[in-house]
């Protein structure tokens, strides 16, 4: 049994077995910069991720957006690239490139043949490092960022997600939309950008994770050599930036309503409270909660909604975890006419597990779940890439899939039921989108309070 291995920021080297034989090391270079591998026996590719410690989250008020402003702004070009250089170097080689944007972290990944890796390494170096952040480029991507806005706007599920997340938390930063909003991309410059660039792109701030077929001295000569060639001083002597505060945020618990009315032939609804911080011992049960109310085609919300009852295609549950605040949530589509009895299905089941907890089978079939997606997800180089990247910025820990089973297996019946109490202590806020009547969203927020019945 391979027990959590902490990733303290004073260690400088780490190296230890994982489960299927895997290596994972990890170097705190004296620059800062730390960089981690897994090398996985047998693997043909690697994916390598470079991460910065940043979202949006980060952002102050003349800067929203910035984060994920400058993602796109990292692919249009270096002194060394254009942007059909870089898109060439990964097209060549059948390799895959992209970035991500979240609220606590920016990642810009690659995935290639492991006779490609050091040119991956290069070019995502070249890019994080030395990007021009070209003034008509600037312009350009501002318009793509636009219309990839728009895009999410046209999608009832992307904005029911938006506003839910907006009405749960509230003022806290982690509230506002990752990608900002049109009024702030518009009002953008390229000098608040340029600025955000250069307060958080140094190398205390970053973390490099790579797996699959990969040597982890090879790994931290190429990282060195990359930025070092990209223009960044890795001389200068410094401690790794400290991990956010897990410290759990106040937040205002009263619950809200909101209805986005679209013309459309479905309406999606949305129910949402506070969860868990991402760094909470609740996890596991967390994880057995959400599969047992809606995770998948046996879950509670699907069997009762869609398969009894036929009023939705698409129903579920999720959670979402950060240092310092989390929410827990359940989604659904349905028809405007349904949407107040789906609302209230969705809680009568949460409800049930509060008061009455799970069954001995269903934490069973459970945990046989989880194990299973566990192992096919570590199949790919990109899940273990993540989870060292997510591993190092946020919780601190490396937590292997043994070590995941094994706290799973310590969840019991009283954890997952008093969890999903706590849950419910706090009124459900909702939002509804679509074309539906109004009072709708009061109709539904009645049925989302603990004492209704």
């Amino acid at each position: 049994m391979s027990p959590a291995i902490e990733f303290d920021l004073q260690t400088p080297e780490i190296s230890f077995q994982a489960s299927g034989n895997a290596i994972v090391s990890r170097t705190i270079h004296p620059s800062g910069l730390r960089i981690l591998s897994e090398s996985v026996p047998g693997s043909l590719s690697t994916s390598i991720g470079f991460w910065i410690a940043v979202g949006s989250r980060d952002e102050d008020s003349v800067a929203y957006g910035s984060t994920h402003f400058l993602e796109h702004l990292l692919f249009k070009g270096t002194p060394r690239r254009s942007a059909l250089d870089i898109a060439i170097a990964f097209d060549q080689v059948g390799g895959e490139h992209n970035a991500m944007t979240a609220k606590e972290h920016t990642c810009y990944y690659a995935k290639v043949q492991d006779q490609d890796v050091s040119m991956a390494i290069e070019v995502l170096a070249d890019m994080v490092a030395a990007s021009l952040i070209d003034a008509a480029e600037f312009e350009v991507e501002r318009q793509v960022i636009l219309e990839e806005l728009a895009m999410a706007d046209d999608d009832p599920s992307d904005v029911a997600h938006e506003r839910i997340t907006e009405i749960v938390l509230r003022d806290h930063a982690l509230g506002r939309p990752i990608g900002g909003n049109p009024e702030t991309i518009r009002a953008s410059t390229r000098e608040s950008v340029l600025e955000h660039y250069a307060r958080y792109y140094r190398p205390d701030e970053l973390v490099v994770s790579a797996a699959g077929a990969i040597n982890h001295a090879d790994l931290v000569a190429q990282v060195t050599a990359g930025l070092d060639a990209a223009g960044w001083d890795l001389g200068a002597s410094s401690p790794p930036t400290p991990r956010r505060s897990v410290e759990p945020v106040v937040l205002d618990m009263t619950p809200r309503a909101l209805v986005v009315s679209r013309p459309l032939e479905q309406a999606v609804v949305a129910l949402a409270t506070h969860g868990i911080r991402a760094t909470d011992d609740r996890r596991p049960a967390l994880s057995v909660l959400s599969s047992v109310l809606g995770g998948g085609m046996s879950s509670r919300l699907f069997q009762e909604i869609r398969e009894r009852r036929g009023l939705a295609y698409s129903v579920y549950s999720y959670a979402s975890a950060y240092a310092d605040a989390g929410m827990f949530g359940m989604a659904a589509g349905t028809s405007p006419a349904h949407v107040s009895e789906v609302a209230g299905l969705m809680t009568t089941e949460l409800r049930a597990i509060a008061e009455q907890g799970i069954t001995p089978d269903e934490l069973s079939r459970t945990r046989g779940n989880i194990a299973g997606a566990s192992a096919l997800a570590l199949e790919s180089s990109d899940a273990r890439m993540m989870r060292l990247g997510r591993s190092e910025l946020s919780t601190g820990e490396f937590v292997d899939r043994d070590e995941g089973l094994e706290r799973l297996s310590r969840v019991e019946l009283a954890d997952v039921q008093a969890l999903a109490a706590e849950l419910l202590s706090t009124p459900l806020s909702a939002v509804v989108v679509g074309a539906v009547k109004d009072g709708i969203v009061d109709d539904v927020i009645d049925r989302a309070t603990p004492s209704a019945s």
